[in-house]
């Protein structure tokens, strides 16, 4: 979905988001209550400038704005792959802008992902899989890493992880994967104001993803391994 519709099926048509070049920004009204709006279009490169870009929003809302919601419109197609990012330490920046939003949640802004476009890779990881909470339009299209490339990371063969991926969510790109495994909390379908008022509302404020994970099926071991090792510690 085009993130102009997006917006102003939420906010109206005066709704103020700006965009600069891949950069979405700006702070909006729902329901009488002021919100933070950042994120990339475009299945925008997550390079050092626009990561940085993010995280300079996210502290300017923490220093002037205490305790107002974020929301994260989401469009990446992951990390800039180019020399110059590498050089200027993309890693670095795209960790940066996870810590300013886990800043954010801890000092009480409700941080909210909304994907509505396409979300790969580190540019995912670093944004809506830190929130609290990360939705998804249905037609939205999520995936960490193709299966071209999980076949020459893990050395097994393509056609062994096609045939995995057919009913095992952990080796499948999509959305309906990615909510079978607690990723994504919810897809919004129908209303949208309706769907960001109860995010709102109701996200969570510890991370469950693993619970939901486990309860939908899609990550079967991975909350009672995180109990097992807290038991231990």
């Amino acid at each position: 979905m085009d993130w102009q519709h997006l917006a102003t099926q939420l906010f109206g048509a005066d709704h103020g988001i700006r965009r600069d070049g891949f950069f979405l920004h700006g702070d909006v009204t729902f329901d009488g209550q002021p919100i933070t709006v950042l994120g990339t279009t475009e299945h925008a490169p997550i390079g050092v400038q626009l990561a940085l870009a993010q995280a300079r929003v996210v502290l300017d809302t923490l220093a002037r704005h205490p305790g107002r919601p974020i929301l994260l419109l989401i469009d990446t197609q992951g990390q800039q792959l180019r020399r110059r990012d590498e050089l200027l330490g993309i890693n670095r920046a795209m960790a940066h802008l996870g810590m300013c939003l886990d800043l954010a949640r801890r000092r009480g802004h409700r941080v909210l992902g909304l994907v509505y476009d396409q979300a790969l890779s580190g540019g995912f990881i670093t944004s809506g899989l830190i929130a609290d909470a990360c939705d998804a339009l249905p037609e939205a299209e999520i995936r960490v890493m193709r299966l071209p490339a999980m076949a020459r990371v893990t050395k097994l063969p393509e056609a062994l992880l096609a045939e995995l991926s057919e009913d095992n969510p952990v080796f499948a790109p999509g959305v309906g994967n990615y909510v079978a495994m607690g990723g994504v909390r919810r897809l919004w379908e129908g209303d949208f104001q309706a769907a960001l008022r109860e995010a709102l509302a109701n996200a969570p404020t510890v991370d469950q993803r693993a619970a939901d994970g486990a309860a939908r099926g899609g990550r079967r071991l991975a909350a009672e391994v995180i109990q097992r090792v807290l038991q231990a510690v």
